[in-house]
């Protein structure tokens, strides 16, 4: 009782590969690994917020930032920028932050035609990591299943400058906790290159994206 088709499928692999004792060897084999590469943030802190900036912009988001107080003027701004006027959002979302004179309608479930179907999507964020540019996102209240984040064709992001790390290795520490949560990670809008080098735009994701980099 209690076992998942997942747990249940994992462990007939692992009984066929050599059971626990095979899975033993193999996490020992793992932490005989030299790990030399950085683990740990080398910058100050206001060069890991620049930095996230920076890749952002080179991968084509537009990004703002602004104080705790100036969240829902700067979302209000971007989201007029863009022309929209009936976004999505999942559930939980902080109504804070969402501006007036925009229709925001929580997701319950909606099928990828109704996602389809807004100007886009304000969600929140479980952090971002500012070397590789990335925004992580979780099922989580504010944040929502994935469909909420990759159906519609326009994104505007809320970034807590407090959830923002330098390197990979401490994204990975910080989502162990909750590593069996859906996850998505994003660096910028979706874009994709065919073999001729031909970029395409929104293939697997939003084409545009807005973040609100809250400092």
């Amino acid at each position: 009782m209690g076992v998942s088709a997942r747990e249940a499928v994992l462990a007939k692999i692992r009984a066929a590969k050599g059971g626990a004792s095979h899975a033993a060897a193999v996490r020992e084999g793992w932490s005989a690994v030299a790990r030399e590469y950085i683990q740990s943030a080398t910058r100050e802190r206001v060069e890991v917020l620049d930095l996230l900036v920076d890749r952002l912009l080179d991968y084509d988001a537009q990004v703002v930032r602004v104080g705790r107080d100036g969240v829902r003027d700067a979302v209000g701004r971007m989201l007029a920028a863009r022309g929209v006027r009936r976004m999505v959002v999942p559930a939980g979302m902080t109504a804070e932050v969402l501006p007036e004179g925009i229709e925001f309608v929580v997701d319950e479930g909606l099928s990828a035609v109704a996602l389809d179907g807004f100007d886009g999507v304000v969600t929140g964020s479980t952090l971002a990591i500012a070397e590789t540019g990335t925004v992580v996102l979780q099922n989580v209240a504010g944040q929502g299943r994935r469909a909420v984040a990759l159906v519609p064709d326009y994104h505007l992001c809320v970034v807590d400058a407090a959830d923002v790390v330098e390197t990979v290795s401490e994204a990975m520490e910080r989502l162990g906790g909750t590593s069996g949560l859906t996850t998505t990670f994003f660096s910028g809008p979706s874009a994709t290159a065919d073999i001729e080098m031909t970029r395409i735009k929104g293939v697997h994701g939003p084409r545009f994206l807005d973040v609100v980099l809250v400092e």
